[in-house]
């Protein structure tokens, strides 16, 4: 392959994974594949939940059915353009590596499950029903909701930074839960020998106790066993609070390094601005890496409708967007001191042109507010009642206000 092709291949596959990545929606294409993408999960289990009425079925089960088509159909489109784009979702792998990575990762795995087994019995007849389970698998595709909210996210950090934990408290509740049901099946077969049959009778028991659920199918009778499951309440109860205080804790902390990380910012002293673009101004239609800004300033979100896009270099900026630029603030930097003044109706710089102000040569006009537009200050700009004025001064000057910067 040529290299302006291998260069135009990339390119191709670099548009396609923006647009199956969730929360990329910085061209319409992008955004309305997301909404394209949850409508379709959304549709798929609702008529799935329906189905499971006969009334439902009876009168809409070919039309349910017909649906169940289409949007299994999409997600095994959607599976292979996801196949397809791998090698940039895992660009520091070469040849198949990033295919394979993808195949048997957690994501691939439930993108291949939320279709697979929906053509399996086309193949396999008998196994029918086991196939219809493995379909609630597509379920966790909702997970990919989790791209937009900060609080999911922050309950996906706080269980894998304490993974080790919950898996060493889940193992002692499993070494638990053996010991009490060999224990209760010792105690209680003799008495109940049809109900405490075997060993996993007991861990029936065994787990309704100690998570506290209580089913009340399987209960002792006699005064050990009885005595015995008192202390497995108590145990259980103490057992599932371990868990559940190592999540607490993992959220505090949590929400703590954020806490910090904001600190942080404000030590740092960042500036930000917002602004919105006109169709007259110079930088519409021109690509972020082409705005020439001066070194230290960037632009940190671009706000496009009600969404918004990551800052990315071919990022073309259009008419309407809203901007926020960011600036680390100078170090050492002696304060501007600027003033404010509205002038009243009866105001001496009322109907006057700005170049025909009798001011000082200390005091400098930088910016006239009117009707909530910014306006420049040019010497031909006739002043109102009702105006803005911003100027810096260092003469004392009736009716300021100061400015903060």
């Amino acid at each position: 392959m040529k290299e302006s092709e291998q260069i135009q291949t990339s390119d191709f596959r670099s548009r396609v994974f923006r647009m199956v990545s969730v929360g990329v929606v910085d061209v319409p294409i992008n955004q309305a594949y997301d909404i394209i993408s949850t409508a379709m999960l959304l549709i798929n289990l609702a008529g799935a939940f329906a189905v499971t009425f006969d009334s439902v079925e009876a009168q809409y089960g070919s039309l349910l059915g017909e649906v169940e088509a289409v949007t299994v159909a999409f997600f095994a489109i959607d599976y292979f353009l996801r196949l397809y784009t791998s090698p940039c979702l895992y660009p520091g792998y070469k040849g198949l590596r990033p295919y394979v990575k993808y195949v048997l990762s957690g994501a691939g795995i439930i993108d291949l499950l939320s279709f697979l087994p929906y053509y399996l019995p086309m193949f396999f007849p008998a196994g029918a029903v086991a196939f219809r389970l493995i379909r609630v698998a597509r379920i966790l595709r909702l997970f990919r909701i989790n791209a937009y909210y900060d609080s999911l996210n922050v309950i996906t950090n706080v269980i894998v930074s304490k993974s080790q934990q919950l898996l060493s408290s889940v193992f002692i509740i499993f070494v638990l839960m053996l010991a009490s049901s060999l224990a209760m099946y010792s105690i209680e077969h003799t008495a109940q020998p049809e109900i405490f049959r075997n060993a996993f009778s007991g861990l029936w028991w065994a787990v309704s106790t100690l998570l506290t659920v209580g089913y009340g199918d399987i209960y002792p009778v006699t005064v050990m066993g009885k005595c015995l499951g008192i202390v497995i309440t108590f145990l259980g109860v103490g057992m599932v609070a371990i868990p559940t205080g190592i999540i607490s804790a993992g959220f505090v902390e949590q929400y703590t390094h954020l806490q910090r990380i904001s600190d942080y910012g404000e030590e740092r002293d960042l500036r930000f601005v917002k602004i919105e673009l006109s169709a007259g101004d110079n930088w519409s239609g021109k690509k972020i890496q082409d705005l020439n800004l001066p070194r230290g300033i960037i632009v940190a979100v671009v706000q496009r409708g009600s969404g918004i896009i990551v800052p990315r270099g071919d990022v073309i900026l259009k008419a309407g967007d809203c901007l926020v630029l960011g600036a680390e603030g100078l170090k050492g930097d002696r304060p501007i001191n600027l003033k404010e003044i509205t002038l009243k109706k009866n105001h001496e710089w009322n109907d006057h042109a700005i170049m025909d102000l009798d001011i000082s040569r200390q005091t400098y006009i930088v910016m006239v507010r009117r009707d909530g537009q910014a306006m420049v200050p040019n010497g031909k700009l006739v002043l109102q009642a009702g105006d803005t004025v911003i100027l810096y001064s260092r003469e004392h000057l009736s009716d300021e206000k100061p400015v903060s910067i």
